[in-house]
């Protein structure tokens, strides 16, 4: 039953003085509008108008009913009105949470200019680490890097998220190149420690497309990659990294890239949105602005190729000849 429609014609009914009038001003029969009144009578159980030949005037529960009910139409219509602008214009509070080190990293540089581009819109970011409940915490959008759970939510892909084993030079000249998975086990390996526990299981692909699954251990874990990758930097061990996490050190030669022909598999990095079919603008273009940024190429698969270790003998030094 359309309620709110039922108790707008009774409001014009009381206005204009007549079922007629009120009628004719939205567009309804004499017939549809009578009706419409007794079915809002008997749905309340109270009599709402007294009718004579005369004119129309309100019951006491009439009364009572315009003066609680005319608050709430009013309150709907402009709530009404402001949605539909709000739907065809960039405007609005967008709250977004994203994880620290890819947002303060890649996200962050970027929003002075969205925000520019959309002058009506004001921005909430939440930098964290952990997995956000989207919906409870009252977010309109998250940027998750990695593997997408089934959590329901309606996800869009920015960029691809290819990741590589790496070492400092100084590492792999006291421990030498691993030149397969299976020699990982004899090396020390940077663990990430997360909600899911620890990442000892690294998986690879060989030239065929065959998956290879190797359990490493190291002495050093942590549940922040740039604390690994700074273990990396001090030669404490082989590490697995996102490219986006590590281009810079790659590209000036502070890690190389290991195992070139066992690749590991490239996930993505999405912005992921509750489930619902109407997404609101600022939303939409937010998302097709980092869209725009982040895609191919991404920013960190841009600029000089990395470099790739050479097998090293433990104890001998980076360029050294076989033979000499």
């Amino acid at each position: 039953m359309d309620r709110i429609g039922d108790l707008r014609l009774f409001l014009r009914v009381l206005d204009l003085g007549s079922i007629s009038a009120a009628a004719r001003s939205l567009d309804l029969s004499v017939a549809v509008a009578s009706q419409r009144l007794k079915r809002l009578e008997r749905e309340l159980g109270v009599r709402l108008l007294h009718r004579t030949t005369r004119r129309l005037h309100a019951t006491p529960e009439g009364m009572l009913l315009a003066e609680q009910g005319r608050a709430l139409v009013e309150d709907l219509e402009s709530l009404t009105g402001g949605l539909r602008q709000s739907a065809t214009e960039v405007s609005g509070t967008l709250r977004v949470t994203m994880s620290a080190a890819f947002g303060g990293r890649y996200i962050s540089p970027l929003l002075p200019e969205f925000l520019a581009l959309h002058p009506r819109v004001k921005l909430s970011v939440n930098l964290d680490d952990q997995i956000v409940d989207l919906v409870g915490s009252g977010f309109d959008l998250g940027i998750r890097v990695g593997a997408l759970g089934d959590s329901g939510l309606v996800a869009r892909q920015l960029a691809s998220n290819r990741r590589v084993l790496c070492a400092s030079p100084d590492y792999l000249q006291r421990h030498g190149t691993p030149r397969t998975p299976a020699e990982l086990a004899t090396h020390d390996c940077l663990l990430l420690v997360g909600s899911q526990g620890r990442q000892d299981i690294w998986h690879f692909s060989d030239r065929r497309g065959r998956e290879i699954v190797q359990r490493v251990q190291g002495r050093f874990e942590s549940n922040q990659g740039a604390l690994l990758r700074d273990a990396a930097m001090a030669g404490l061990g082989i590490a697995m990294h996102s490219v986006w996490h590590v281009h810079e050190q790659l590209s000036r030669g502070e890690l190389q890239v290991l195992l070139p022909d066992y690749p590991i598999a490239t996930t993505g990095i999405h912005a992921v949105m509750p489930q619902r079919r109407l997404v609101p603008p600022r939303v939409r273009a937010f998302v097709d602005f980092l869209a725009e940024r982040l895609g191919d190429p991404s920013p960190w698969e841009r600029g000089p190729a990395t470099r790739t270790a050479q097998p090293v003998r433990p104890g001998r030094p980076a360029s050294a000849k076989r033979g000499a």
